[in-house]
């Protein structure tokens, strides 16, 4: 049987984001659960702001698409969000509307339906983003997501990494490893 495959992202374009460093930590605790990971930057993958206009005039932007694609591919999600004023960031909802939208004989929902996701985030604030992460698990589950209840919100995460780029407390290292393995048995047995 072969393994599962995840589609990681997080919801930050910038290059030095902290949470892109958390996805970035999050595949390599899956692929160490056994999971096949796709980590991918929405940097690489620019989408203009939705716009019911452009998407009749022009239909669905080239890089949605990819998207798409790419979330059919995998049978599991690992998103992490950062908090922007205590909310989801306009690159994440952007990128799950364009993705959610139908194309032509293509159900938009169809993508999102039997995924399994992980959620986590990321900030230099005490609370580690976890105002945000209600709001996107309230988001993927009503694209049609299965979100496990596991969730992990990373605080202070200006000094959370060491200078490989890893977790430096191993209370929360090893939180995210029991998470990912977790996800690792839902795929396993998920439909």
């Amino acid at each position: 049987m072969s393994a599962p495959r995840v589609l990681v992202f997080a919801g930050s374009a910038r290059r030095a984001s902290l949470n892109k460093a958390l996805s970035r930590v999050a595949a390599e605790s899956a692929r160490k659960a056994g999971l096949e990971v796709t980590w991918v930057d929405l940097r690489d993958f620019p989408i203009p702001l939705y716009d019911g206009d452009l998407e009749a005039e022009q239909g669905i932007p080239e890089h949605a698409r990819r998207l798409r694609q790419l979330l059919d591919e995998h049978q599991g999600l690992i998103v992490v969000s950062p908090e922007y004023n205590g909310f989801i960031t306009p690159l994440i909802k952007n990128t799950l509307d364009w993705i959610s939208r139908p194309d032509g004989d293509i159900d938009g929902l169809a993508s999102f339906r039997n995924k399994i996701a992980l959620v986590m985030s990321a900030s230099p604030g005490a609370f580690g983003g976890i105002r945000s992460l209600a709001l996107i698990r309230q988001l993927l589950s009503q694209l049609g997501v299965t979100v496990l209840p596991e969730q992990l919100s990373v605080p202070r995460a200006h000094q959370a990494f060491n200078e490989n780029g890893e977790l430096q407390d191993d209370k929360l290292a090893s939180r995210l490893d029991t998470m990912t393995q977790r996800l690792t048995q839902v795929l396993r047995h998920w439909p």
